[in-house]
C-alpha cells in the first residue's frame, strides 16, 4: 500500500473507473481497561494503517537511528490516542522481508536502507508493547506474495529466499512476485508470517489487497509451467488461481484458530468484488478492476465461509462517484456480511483529501464525516480504518479533526 500500492492503486483505480501529540508513554487507559466504559457507545473499529513500504508512513526515511525510529513510532501511536482511535495496522512484511528478527526472511531495507542489515532493535516487539500500553490493538499487516518493487533479483540480499529459489519468482509489471500456484511457496509464506504471529502478542493478522498482482496492460503473469504441473483439475486458469488464493486464506485461518485462537484474521480487499453487469450478485459499480476476475481473490466467499474474522474493503471513492459510489458499496458489503458473524469495517481514503489530483468532493472537509454518518445507517458496519498514518497526523483541511468532532466523542474499545 502507500506509494507503491494503496496510493498508487487509489489513483490508478479512480482513473480506471472514471476516467499536539499527547505527552507521556502511558497516555490513555492500559490494555484491558475500559476505554469508553459508561459512554453508552458500542465497541467499534477506529483504525489507522501504518505503511512501511517505501517509507510511506514510517520510518520517515531509511537509515535513521534506532532512537529516531522509536520516537517517530511513539509519536504515531500518540496521534492514534489523540484522535480517539483504537487500532494500529502496522505493515511488518512489506516485500518478502521483516520488521522483526526473522529466521525466514531478511530485515527490511526500509529500516536501515540496506536489506538484511540488523537495525539494532525489534520494531514489531516494540510496537506491540507500546500500543498495548496505550490501550490500543496492534494488527500485524503482511503482504503475502510481493517480493520486490523492482524486477532485478540481483538487488536482493544474497541469501534471500527468492534468490535461493528463483523458480518461485515471477517478474511482472516491473516487480517481482512469488508464484501463488506453487504449494512450496504457500507453505513458505505461511511459515514466515506465523513466526511473527506465534512470537508476539499481536491482536490480528492482516492481509492487504495484493494476491495475484493488479493487471498491467500488455503483460502476462507467466505461470504456465505451474498451471501445467498443478492445475490439472481445473479447465479454467482463473478458477485454479482463485483456488490457490482460497487455500492460502483457508489454511491461514485454520492454523490461526488451532495455534492462537485469540488472534483474528482480517483482509482489506479492493472494494469491488464483481460488477453487477458481470455477476448479478455483484455491486452496482462499473469498475475496471474486479477482485474476483483480476486479482483472483474471491473475497465474498471468504466472508460467507467465515474463513476470515473481519473484512476491511477499501471503499476509496466519494459519495456520488458515478462508477463506484461509496453510498452503493457500503450497503453492498453490509449485505455480504449480514448473518455471517464476520465484522465489517470500511477502509477510508484519507490520503485523497486535499489532493490536487482529486475531484471537488475530496476538497470538502466534511466528506469523510459524511461517510461515517452513512455507515451508521448500516448496523453491519462496525467501524472505519484510515489510510494512512501520516495523513491522520497531518489532518489535511481539518477532515480528520471533523471526523473526531462529529463521531468520536469518547474513546471506545475495538470489536472483539
Amino acid at each position: 500500500m502507500g506509494r507503491f500500492s494503496r496510493r498508487t492503486l487509489g489513483v490508478a483505480a479512480a482513473g480506471v473507473l472514471s476516467g499536539a501529540l499527547l505527552t507521556g508513554a502511558g497516555a490513555g487507559p492500559a490494555r484491558g481497561e475500559g476505554a469508553g466504559r459508561g459512554s453508552g457507545r458500542r465497541p467499534e473499529m477506529r483504525g489507522m494503517w501504518v505503511a512501511t513500504v517505501a517509507n510511506v508512513d514510517w520510518p520517515s526515511k531509511a537509515g535513521l537511528t534506532a532512537r529516531e525510529q522509536q520516537e517517530q513510532l511513539l509519536a504515531l501511536l500518540d496521534t492514534v490516542v489523540e484522535r480517539r482511535l483504537n487500532t494500529v495496522v502496522l505493515q511488518v512484511r512489506p516485500t518478502a522481508d521483516a520488521l522483526w528478527p526473522s529466521p525466514f526472511e531478511p530485515w527490511s531495507q526500509y529500516l536501515t536502507g540496506t536489506q538484511g542489515k540488523d537495525p539494532g532493535w525489534d520494531p514489531l516487539g516494540f510496537a506491540v508493547r507500546e500500543a498495548h500500553r496505550r490501550g490500543l490493538e496492534l494488527h500485524a499487516w503482511f503482504n503475502p506474495y510481493r517480493v520486490a518493487n523492482h524486477a532485478d533479483p540481483r538487488r536482493l540480499v544474497a541469501d534471500h529466499p527468492a534468490r535461493r529459489h528463483p523458480e518461485w519468482v515471477v517478474p511482472y509489471g516491473g516487480k517481482l512476485y512469488y508464484d501463488p500456484g506453487l504449494p512450496q511457496v504457500r507453505r513458505f509464506v505461511q511459515e514466515a508470517m506465523f513466526h511473527a504471529v506465534e512470537r508476539y502478542d499481536i491482536d490480528a493478522m492482516h492481509f492487504d489487497d495484493y494476491f495475484y498482482p493488479y493487471p498491467v496492460s500488455g503483460q502476462v503473469f507467466d505461470d504456465d509451467a505451474t498451471y501445467e504441473r498443478y492445475g490439472g483439475d481445473f479447465a479454467d486458469r482463473g478458477d485454479w488461481r482463485r483456488h490457490n488464493i482460497d487455500l492460502l486464506v483457508r489454511e491461514t485461518s485454520r492454523r490461526l484458530k488451532r495455534t492462537k485462537p485469540r488472534v483474528r484474521l482480517g483482509v482489506s480487499p479492493f472494494a469491488v468484488w464483481r460488477n453487477k453487469d458481470t455477476d448479478p450478485a455483484g455491486s452496482d459499480t462499473r469498475a475496471g478492476v474486479q477482485t474476483y476476475d483480476d486479482l483472483y481473490a474471491d473475497t465474498r466467499t471468504w466472508v460467507r465461509e467465515r474463513w476470515i474474522d473481519h473484512v476491511v474493503p477499501q471503499v476509496y471513492w466519494n459519495i456520488g462517484f458515478d462508477a463506484a459510489d461509496y453510498a452503493r458499496l457500503v450497503p453492498w458489503w453490509a449485505g455480504v456480511v449480514r448473518g455471517t458473524g464476520v465484522d465489517l469495517y470500511i477502509g477510508e481514503a484519507l490520503y485523497k483529501v486535499a489532493d490536487p489530483a482529486q475531484g471537488p468532493a475530496w476538497h470538502d472537509p466534511t466528506e469523510l464525516s459524511r461517510h461515517l454518518t452513512l455507515c451508521r445507517e448500516h448496523p453491519e458496519v462496525r467501524g472505519n480504518v484510515y489510510f494512512s498514518a501520516r495523513h491522520v497526523a497531518a489532518d489535511p483541511i481539518g477532515a480528520m479533526s471533523r471526523v473526531v468532532r462529529d463521531h468520536y466523542g469518547t474513546r471506545v474499545r475495538p470489536p472483539r
